[in-house]
């Protein structure tokens, strides 16, 4: 007997996270629902054709409307939410009412810890929560936590991740490779760390450093942005002295975009234009900028590099885990979809397998690493582990 599954937001992640637990997932059906029923049902013929299989369907929905989304979802074992992340405590309620296991690709820290406030609510209706399931926040953390269980004392854990065009062009040397909203969100504020122990706020687009990858990527620089992180420095804290992490991009765009980031052009304050309407500075920036970043046709591939170093032992010790994908042509899915859909198909299969205990419960604490890891190894992306014993001045 197989699962039934559904997807909230019949978009890039969304599509690729159906054709993964279609492959993976032991799906009877899966269920896209999208606002746009057309582009639901053109997602689920296309899924159709990939997996040679009649097995996913797509229809329209409301998610603004939780007593539609808990009707929906009646009898779904595992749903993913693939909408924006401010939807997601709602989806979360509608879920544990539906009694349908969730998770989502989060992107806000301050959201996924309100969905993680539901524990006592989801334990009792026997259903497991799990935000933040994406690349990053999402994979990084996983990867993260499997590299800590490695070691007998944890000191540091350094995640750095880039979603890159595979031919960078100017202004930026940058492709969006998904919703620009998510891009702002991630670059405006602060992110949280843990620095020597203690939860620590660090102001984004700050701490510049260069970072290098196998070819093709080669040199790139990283910097501070918000939301990588997650939960981690609340789970973590006591048990790990430092945890942070930085966006990777080619080199020049943090300059170029730290300009427009000063000059407050992803401000969300309304600014006053002549003739007195008011508008939003980063609304104006996400309507002007985001067709001049789409760049289509263009291919694009992802990065992520996570370093854990402790000891294990008696001796010091580090291991570093590092991904790199790139646009598959047969399927037409972008490394960012395969990174970041996948990942979190593969949290809503093993939710589906009765693999995560019923909860809200935090990413870095509900999967077990060593099986997570098992499982994207499947998916035919290019994964590395290598592990060393350190000494003073390596």
């Amino acid at each position: 007997m197989g699962y039934q599954y559904a997807i909230l937001g019949a978009g890039l992640q969304g599509t690729a996270a159906a054709y993964d637990m279609g492959r993976f997932g032991d799906a009877d059906s899966i269920l896209l629902l999208d606002r746009q029923e057309r582009q639901a049902r053109a997602q689920a013929d296309r899924i159709n054709r990939l997996l040679g299989r009649e097995i996913a369907r797509g229809e329209m929905i409301d998610v603004r409307d939780g007593g539609d989304v808990e009707h929906k979802l009646q009898g779904i074992d595992a749903t993913l939410s693939a909408v924006p992340y401010f939807f997601n405590p709602a989806i979360a309620l509608a879920c544990i009412h539906a009694g349908s296991h969730m998770c989502d690709l989060g992107g806000n820290t301050d959201v996924s810890r309100r969905v993680v406030g539901m524990n006592d609510e989801a334990k009792a209706a026997n259903v497991s929560i799990v935000p933040d399931c994406g690349l990053a926040p999402g994979l990084g953390n996983t990867l993260a936590a499997y590299g800590m269980d490695r070691m007998d004392e944890v000191d540091s854990v350094h995640i750095r991740c880039g979603g890159l065009p595979q031919d960078p062009k100017p202004p930026l040397n940058y492709k969006v490779v998904f919703n620009i909203g998510g891009l702002t969100n991630e670059y405006f504020g602060e992110a949280v760390f843990l620095r020597n122990g203690a939860i620590t706020p660090v102001k984004t687009f700050s701490e510049l450093e260069e970072i290098h990858f196998d070819a093709p990527v080669g040199r790139c620089e990283a910097f501070v942005t918000s939301g990588g992180t997650s939960t981690c420095p609340w789970t973590f804290e006591g048990r790990v002295r430092n945890y942070d992490y930085k966006t990777v991009r080619y080199p020049g765009h943090y300059e170029r975009f730290k300009v427009m980031h000063e000059l407050g052009l992803l401000d969300l304050k309304p600014v006053e234009m002549r003739g007195g309407q008011k508008v939003v500075p980063r609304d104006v920036f996400h309507t002007v900028v985001s067709p001049k970043l789409s760049f289509p046709g263009d291919k694009d591939l992802v990065v992520l590099r996570v370093s854990v170093s402790g000891r294990k032992d008696g001796h010091d010790f580090s291991t570093t885990l590092e991904v790199m994908d790139f646009e598959d042509e047969v399927t037409g899915f972008s490394a960012m979809q395969r990174t970041t859909g996948w990942s979190a198909a593969i949290v809503s299969i093993m939710q589906a397998r009765g693999e995560i205990e019923p909860g809200a419960t935090s990413l870095e604490i509900a999967v077990n690493g060593a099986k997570f890891v098992e499982e994207f190894k499947k998916r035919g992306i290019r994964f590395t582990e290598s592990a060393k014993r350190t000494i003073a001045g390596d």
